[in-house]
């Protein structure tokens, strides 16, 4: 209930900040999303691996807010990759704003895993495979959902986060 009350006071602080630190807030909604996520057995063997394309801030509040932390069992490790070439295998990951991704969508998704979340942040990136994309709507940063992109990947979403996208996105 904590970690829900958390994700909508930074709903509601994200307009009044601005968009400069931006980033930090889709950090912390990246990591808050994971505990949300029904996850199966093979995505918790080794570690928990969350990859950040070509987001450079993004994958800096991710490891400082991540650092030595456990996600059930798993270390959490942030990889950075620079090129859509350089992605591999991850639990998570995190596409920019800086990457076609209706371009490179289809080798994204067969680089990550059949079992990855993907995020990305460019309209429309759900038509074409993202679970949650982020989106900037009335200078309001929010998220969207893909239910049925998600079962493909063999994952669930919480009924709780599900609702907090409808909270957010009136």
């Amino acid at each position: 209930m904590k970690k829900i009350v958390l994700l909508l006071v930074l709903v509601l602080i994200v307009p009044k900040v601005g968009f400069a630190q931006i980033e930090k807030y889709k950090s912390v909604f990246t990591l808050n999303f994971i505990r949300y996520i029904g996850w199966p057995e093979d995505a918790k063997k080794g570690d928990f691996v969350i990859g950040v394309l070509k987001e450079d801030k993004v994958a800096e509040w991710l490891g400082s807010q991540s650092n030595g932390k456990k996600f059930g069992y798993q270390d959490v490790v942030i990889k950075v990759f620079n090129s859509v070439e350089e992605v591999t295998n991850c639990q998570v990951l995190y596409v920019s704003s800086n990457i076609n991704f209706s371009r490179y969508a289809e080798s994204l998704l067969s680089k990550i895993g059949k079992n990855a979340l993907l995020i990305t942040e460019t309209e429309g990136a759900t038509k074409h495979g993202s679970v949650i994309n982020f989106v900037v709507r009335d200078e309001t940063l929010k998220f969207e959902i893909d239910d049925a992109n998600a079962e493909k990947r063999g994952l669930s979403i919480s009924s709780k986060l599900t609702s907090m996208t409808a909270a957010i996105q009136m």
